[in-house]
């Protein structure tokens, strides 16, 4: 356990140790079961993309506002490029009404153009709409690709283990992801210079719209909160470690047997404290915008609880009733 959140190494699934495969497949079960979020070693990422990454993604967000502005998109594509601090809330996806996250982002979208494959569905265009990446000089561009990368076939590796855990066949996802829709996204959380709003996070209190949810983050005050027994545990995983969680579609997959928890990013006692200052990197599973999201088989029970819906329906709809909460 670390910090009340199950610690879970797969590296014995990726290797294909049958008595490991199964031990991890038992562990990831039992931790979907219970609270939805796992932290996660043995996944084969190595340290240096990570170090990489967030050294450049600091230097780009201490740009001046202006110079950042240019990567901020203008088309309807909302979750590509940079948006800045305090202009979306994550509280507003459950309909409450608090002030915007004390966050600053970079998104990325899928990095292999399927727009073609899609264009017969208007809703499809924004999903798989042209990515926006700053060309800067340090080369922040090839980093976070390779990094996208990393983590769609560190997802592809998951989606196999949870296969196993909810007793399907390993390989029962593969064809619902060769298209998929995935968002990678960095949150830069400033030092604040001034207190917070009443109510107000560096990201509000929320659960993931998509299959899983994959976080790489720096260590610093004020961070991961994982909702538990009626109040919040604190998620800091050792240095290499991910934090994965559960998100609203796998648990509709699994007939409401898993679960997708609420967490939110907390804002820091000591306001000033320059050692609050944090970044973390998500990935954000979506699979293919019109794979089937239905009940498995091994989770029907005595009947599926929601209807059959596409992956690219299933978000619309959460987005739609985020707004008209």
């Amino acid at each position: 356990m670390t910090n009340n959140v199950p610690a879970i190494d797969i590296a014995p699934f990726i290797a294909g140790d049958p008595e490991g495969k199964a031990r991890v497949a038992r562990e990831v079960a039992e931790a979907a079961q219970t609270i939805g979020f796992v932290v996660l070693s043995g996944h084969g990422i190595p340290q240096a993309l990570f170090d990489t990454v967030f050294e450049k993604g600091f230097a780009f967000f201490d740009l001046p506002d202006k110079e950042k502005a240019k990567w901020h998109p203008t088309g309807p594509a909302k979750q590509r490029g940079y948006h800045g601090i305090a202009t979306r809330g994550l509280s507003a996806t459950l309909g409450k009404d608090a002030p915007k996250d004390l966050r600053e982002s970079l998104f990325l979208g899928p990095i292999d153009d399927h727009a073609a494959d899609f264009a017969h569905i208007s809703e499809a265009a924004t999903a798989y709409a042209a990515n926006l990446i700053p060309d800067t000089s340090s080369g922040l561009d090839a980093s976070l690709v390779a990094l996208y990368r990393a983590f769609e076939g560190l997802s592809a590796d998951l989606l196999r283990i949870f296969a196993v855990a909810a007793e399907m066949p390993e390989d029962h996802f593969a064809p619902l992801i060769q298209k998929h829709f995935s968002i990678m996204s960095a949150h830069h959380y400033p030092a604040l210079t001034e207190p917070p709003l009443p109510g107000q996070l560096r990201t509000g209190a929320h659960t993931d719209y998509g299959a899983l949810t994959i976080l790489a983050m720096t260590e610093a005050k004020g961070g991961l909160e994982v909702a538990r027994d009626g109040g919040w545990v604190r998620v800091r995983p050792p240095k290499g470690a991910l934090v994965v969680n559960l998100g609203d579609m796998m648990q509709r997959w699994t007939n409401d047997k898993w679960v997708s928890t609420m967490h939110r990013v907390v804002t820091p006692e000591d306001l000033n404290d320059a050692m609050s200052r944090r970044m973390s990197i998500g990935y954000f599973m979506h699979p293919d915008y019109d794979a089937k999201i239905e009940c498995l088989p091994s989770c029907a029970g005595d009947g599926a609880l929601y209807p059959p819906i596409t992956a690219g329906r299933h978000i619309q709809a959460k987005i739609e009733a985020s707004h008209n909460g």
